[in-house]
């Protein structure tokens, strides 16, 4: 009888994929969450409040494990990581849901992995093989083609916001998983969010609202949402995952979260989801197991 081993290399990409994926999960509502939430803030104190809470988590969490601080080099790279996930994604997402719907900017996050890769690709190094980028744009061309289809009738302006966002996200990703590999994953978003804890409470205490009379409990559990599970938490996951498997290739399960998304904007938000949305979906979906197998 043979032996079948599981080579380390192996264990690690079974390992970075089942991480990633739960990151993925918690981040498909990131964005009926923030929908959600600015119907009771501004984005601007949205984006900053979260990034507060998840800094004084993270201020915390560094302190009780006393992790070591980054050296010389680091430091660059986490703002970096700070400048996309938490500050640019989060704001730019935030003002793009001010006028286009949370189901429709989740086709979006069809563009991410293929952001994530070719900042993998430039930033950390990585080589996929020829085949991982034709499954790759395949699925980032079923998304551009349906927002074409729409005639952009949705809003220019939104779309845009979130094509801007898409890109900052990736590049932030991308850099995080570079780091985690000698700095850890939940160390890397843990200095990034302290790193920018000094510009985002002040800031968080400028544009808070005048009062909070008006504003009701689901806003209130979003902010809660996206500041725990969407800024801190999922990222715990998210950059374990990348580091363990690879940008780029994990960085493919990003395709789901459309999927997880739509479900819970209808589910939530009572928004209507069509059967184009669920068709690109289902496209982007399908490119996953391709860009799985050729992602090394």
């Amino acid at each position: 009888m043979n032996d079948i081993s599981i080579t380390p290399a192996k264990e690690a990409a079974t390992h970075g994929w089942l991480n990633g994926f739960i990151g993925v999960l918690l981040f498909s509502g990131s964005l009926p969450a923030t929908k959600l939430a600015i119907l009771g803030f501004s984005p601007l104190f949205l984006t900053f409040s979260r990034a507060t809470i998840a800094g004084l988590l993270a201020m915390a969490a560094l302190s009780i494990f006393k992790e070591k601080r980054p050296n010389r080099k680091q430091v660059i790279p986490l703002l970096i990581v700070a400048l996309g996930v938490v500050l640019g994604y989060p704001l730019l997402s935030a003002l793009a849901l001010q006028h286009i719907t949370s189901a429709h900017s989740i086709v979006f996050v069809g563009l991410l992995p293929l952001a994530t890769a070719l900042f993998g690709v430039w930033r950390g190094g990585e080589r996929p093989k020829p085949l991982f980028w034709v499954f790759s744009i395949m699925g980032s061309l079923v998304v551009i083609g349906y927002a074409v289809a729409q005639g952009l009738t949705a809003s220019p302006v939104g779309d845009l916001l979130m094509l801007a966002a898409i890109i900052v996200c990736g590049l932030g990703y991308a850099e995080g998983a570079k780091l985690s590999k000698t700095l850890g994953g939940w160390q890397v978003i843990s200095w990034a969010l302290l790193l920018a804890l000094p510009v985002m409470a002040p800031l968080s205490f400028i544009y808070m609202p005048r009062t909070f009379e008006n504003i009701d409990a689901g806003a209130w559990i979003s902010l809660g949402y996206v500041s725990l599970f969407s800024m801190f938490i999922g990222f715990v996951f998210w950059y374990k995952g990348l580091a363990q498997g690879g940008a780029a290739s994990v960085g493919q399960l990003q395709l789901l979260q459309p999927f997880f998304g739509l479900a819970l904007a209808a589910f939530i938000l009572q928004e209507q989801v069509s059967w184009g949305i669920l068709l690109v979906t289902i496209g982007v979906i399908a490119c996953v197991a391709g860009s799985k197998r050729y992602g090394k």
